[in-house]
């Protein structure tokens, strides 16, 4: 399609559905805003000459006016008067020109735009053909085999392999940017059941603790945002004090442990027998940390240096989890967690963030590994740059976009992510996520689509194979027969309630419970972020400037400490010797980055209840 409109200047629009009178709708629909278009120029045009017409008449009755002899002040103001007549029909007749130069190139792209769509259309149908007529063949061949000779054991496993698991078989063709495909019934003879990992189920286990499921509602305090941002564009999102009003009642520790909210990926994950389908659903682990984040606008507590935060979530999900702030500026957490099922995650994240007016971006760097235990798969990946819009005017809304490489470093196995940016012309689904997996060789095995807001889907690959330059700038675009779509993940409801108190999920909701045994740095002993649950706002912006100060204040004692026992490097320059507690700065074998990784110590500090070492940050 691009290749006969490439003289247009402009992206072909979103490929039509194959059937005649899909193509038929875009090309009426196209004709009649044209037609609209056309009236309005008309219209336009009708009022130019009306104004031409008057404007003429007002120059001349000026014109006479100046012939009158009259004071020297009423002449000036005559002449003033008749130049900004003139003005005013010359920039009429300009915005006159300019609309009719619109109409002949929205003509003149229409013609195209009509030709691509029916070129499109036709090819689309001509594919159609070929594929039903390959089928069939193969269907028959097939048949033919079947009734010629019957398959050893070796082959029908084999064969069994390329099956789906239900009497429902479909094929379809996925393509990267448009979900266009036909349905091929396959023989149920060659049925498989599923295999452990598809049929595995999260182990149900009846919490040892009852958690809380709500926390006071949120407070109606109106603030306004833009009366504090404006001064603070081009800055870094954590340099900014911020109030309480626009924070959400938990700490950027407690937000980085949410994603463990769809940790039973990981199990299913870990339970797999194929390394392929192993890195699907470490795929769909990754897109099911941004599930949280659709209409969480609050900005979390930035934490103090040396807070921790745990998780401790044997008993219900298997695995214990830790995060630190191990650096202020720039901020940065480390995370630990370690299952009883058989896979060990962690990461360490520092936020970039920019408020550049009208959005705030926000750029997570660094890199996350999961390793599991029995295959000693190792994957990493890094997260997506999130996006908050309208904070000038209107209802603050969240987007992600993006790509995710998640890379299996002892097979070389490789699932490449897309996560699609909002865009008001797109006709997609919003929040689109696709992906596809591939071997060390760059060959397709699994296709993956969804929602990161709602659930993903993976499909088997059958066959690829490269499709017309059909894509944008000319680029060929692979066709990929799949099996039927099965569901990976999806997003658990929000609790009841859930738009009075932040949005919460019900994992959510149990971070910040008060919790007997934890660090002296836990974010839930945290007074400023209590208080801001409680309600009690205007007393947890005082505590929070408390806070702050003490921080400042300890760091400037620790920068004069170190100037004491270190020479500096360069005149002015400031040292800081913060080691974090519970995590150490080292190389990492696989990234080959230099990360903080768990030291250990802390679990067993918890049992003995000897926190000594801990600072005094709250």
């Amino acid at each position: 399609m691009q290749a006969e409109s490439d003289d247009s200047g402009d992206d072909c629009p979103t490929s039509p559905t194959a059937s005649g009178q899909g193509g038929t709708s875009r090309n009426s629909e196209v004709q009649s805003t044209l037609r609209t278009l056309g009236s309005k120029v008309e219209d336009l045009s009708t009022c130019n000459d009306l104004i031409a017409k008057h404007g003429s008449a007002l120059q001349r009755s000026l014109s006479e006016l100046e012939g009158v002899k009259l004071g020297g002040e009423t002449g000036d103001k005559i002449r003033q008067v008749t130049e900004r007549a003139t003005l005013f029909r010359i920039t009429s007749n300009a915005m006159i020109n300019a609309c009719r130069d619109f109409l002949a190139l929205a003509q003149a792209h229409s013609k195209r735009w009509q030709k691509a769509l029916q070129a499109e259309r036709e090819q689309r149908v001509r594919l159609e053909e070929t594929l039903e007529q390959l089928a069939k063949q193969h269907n028959h061949l097939e048949r033919a085999f079947r009734g010629a000779t019957v398959l050893p054991s070796s082959q029908t496993l084999e064969f069994n392999m390329l099956t789906d698991e239900d009497d429902e078989n479909e094929f379809f063709d996925a393509m990267e940017d448009v979900q266009e495909f036909i349905t091929v019934p396959a023989d149920p003879k060659y049925h498989r059941s599923p295999c452990s990992c598809h049929s595995l189920c999260p182990q149900e286990l009846e919490p040892v603790k009852k958690r809380r499921t709500r926390i006071p509602d949120k407070p109606n305090y109106s603030l306004n945002l833009w009366s504090i941002m404006k001064n603070c564009i081009g800055k870094e999102l954590s340099k900014i004090p911020m109030p309480v009003n626009f924070n959400e009642p938990i700490s950027m520790l407690q937000r980085l442990s949410e994603d463990l909210e769809y940790s039973e990926l990981l199990d299913k994950a870990a339970k797999c027998q194929s390394s392929l389908e192993q890195l699907c659903y470490v795929a769909a682990f990754t897109v099911s940390s941004y599930s949280t984040t659709v209409h969480r606008t609050g900005k979390p507590f930035n934490p103090l240096l040396g807070e921790t935060f745990e998780l401790d979530r044997i008993q219900e999900s298997g695995y214990r989890s830790l995060c630190e702030q191990v650096s202020h500026h720039p901020p940065a957490a480390a995370h630990h967690v370690i299952s009883e099922r058989g896979w060990t995650l962690r990461q360490e994240i520092a936020l970039a963030s920019k408020f550049r007016g009208k959005y705030l971006s926000i750029m997570p760097l660094g890199t996350i590994h999961c390793i599991f235990e029995k295959s000693n798969n190792h994957y990493t990946w890094k997260k997506v740059t999130t996006t908050v819009h309208n904070i000038i005017v209107g209802k603050l809304w969240i987007d992600q976009s993006g790509e995710i490489d998640v890379v299996n470093h002892k097979t070389g196995d490789r699932c490449h992510l897309k996560f699609a940016p909002y865009s008001y012309f797109s006709r997609d689904v919003a929040r689109k996520v696709t992906g596809v997996v591939t071997d060390k060789e760059g060959k397709a095995h699994y296709v993956l689509s969804g929602t990161w807001d709602e659930k993903m889907e993976f499909s088997r690959v059958m066959q690829s194979s490269r499709g017309g330059e059909n894509g944008t700038e000319g680029r060929q675009k692979t066709v990929y027969q799949t099996l039927k779509a099965r569901e990976l993940w999806r997003k658990n409801p929000l609790p009841e309630g859930a738009e009075t108190m932040y949005y919460f999920s019900s994992l959510a909701l149990t971070l910040n419970e008060s919790e007997d045994g934890v660090a002296p740095t836990d974010s839930r002993l945290r007074p400023d972020q209590r208080l801001m649950e409680q309600g009690r706002w205007e007393e947890a912006n005082a505590e929070k400037q408390r806070l702050e100060e003490k921080q400042r204040s300890v760091r400037r004692e620790r920068e004069r400490e170190a100037a004491r026992t270190t020479n500096p490097t360069e005149e002015g320059t400031h040292q800081d010797n913060y080691k974090p507690l519970w995590f150490e700065r080292c190389d990492d074998p696989v990234s080959g980055e230099a990360t903080f990784t768990y030291s250990g110590g802390y679990w067993e500090a918890k049992d003995q209840c000897s926190w000594e070492q801990c600072p005094d940050i709250f």
